[in-house]
């Protein structure tokens, strides 16, 4: 197949503006500790959790995090994506808020995730809940369409908005917007 130089050019400029986006995203990541807090509206649990520090991510606190966010309705864990916590945490200081995150869903396992799916419209049958790839949420004192803008804005991955069941979700897949 035999390119123009119209094509090529096209091309190189597409690859540049897609390799400048993540960088454009890691610099809005703080590099010193990483603190994120939650508070699951199923379990009433809230946890603080420091889950980078030192230049690493904190395997305990991740950990932490997981058990948080874990299958409410079977009590069943999956470590959730670190990228996932570099999302909240970039999306959180854009939010200008240190309120948790409060949590609807995170990890739900296949079974859950199949029930649910059966009992409503809007739950995908390879949902990246599943893989510990998304979350649901509301913040405290921020409007669900604001939290959707930044969300939006961080072009990170999935950005769903369910203002009838009152949260966003955001994931760490493909970047698309229902």
């Amino acid at each position: 197949m035999k390119l123009s130089r119209r094509s090529l050019i096209g091309l190189a400029l597409a690859g540049s503006a897609a390799t400048l986006a993540r960088p454009a995203f890691a610099a809005l990541i703080e590099s010193g500790a990483r603190r994120l807090a939650f508070h699951n509206l199923h379990t009433g649990e809230s946890l603080v959790a420091t889950y980078w520090s030192g230049g690493r991510y904190v395997a305990e606190e991740l950990h932490n995090i997981d058990r948080v966010l874990r299958d409410f309705r079977t009590g069943e864990m999956k470590p959730m994506d670190p990228r996932l916590m570099d999302l909240l945490h970039v999306l959180q200081k854009n939010l200008d808020t240190r309120e948790p995150f409060q949590v609807i869903s995170g990890y739900r396992s296949p079974g859950t995730n199949e029930m649910l799916r059966h009992a409503s419209d809007g739950v995908a049958a390879s949902s990246l809940h599943t893989v510990g790839q998304a979350i649901d949420i509301r913040v405290p004192g921020r409007g669900l369409s604001a939290v959707r803008r930044a969300a939006m804005a961080l072009q990170q991955g999935g950005v769903g908005y369910y203002p009838k069941s009152d949260f966003v979700h955001v994931d760490t897949g493909r970047v698309r917007f229902w």
